[in-house]
């Protein structure tokens, strides 16, 4: 799959079974900071790890919230909330936080990443 600024490879992140429903972790994927999150059985998040308000590492410290049907992550250090599938920030339209494909593949949950070719 090759998109206009590089080449978007699938890369095997962790064992499903490690994660916890509503832990977030944090992970280094091919130099980008990701915060992975379990929301249910079979549904996981991944976004930036990078708060943008902040400036910090740390979302995967977020706290996952359901709110009108939507999966929503509480940044800790302000709470500001983000919408888990958007990245969109709930009260800041014009602030959002990157998303990434993720999926679970034979057990291993793999992260989508674009890396420049």
């Amino acid at each position: 799959m090759a998109t206009s600024n590089g080449v978007a490879t699938w890369v095997k992140v962790c064992d499903a079974g490690e994660l916890v429903v509503g832990i977030g972790v944090s992970a280094l994927v091919r130099g980008k900071q990701i915060a992975l999150f379990k929301t249910g059985e079979r549904s996981l998040h991944a976004v930036g790890n990078r708060d943008p308000y902040a400036g910090t590492q740390t979302m995967a410290r977020g706290l996952v919230v359901q709110r009108d049907g939507r999966t929503l992550l509480a940044a800790p250090a302000g709470r500001e909330l983000f919408d888990l599938d958007s990245g969109q920030c709930v009260d800041d339209p014009m602030t959002r936080i990157t998303t990434y494909p993720v999926r679970l593949v034979n057990g291993f949950v793999e992260v989508c990443i674009t890396v420049r070719g």
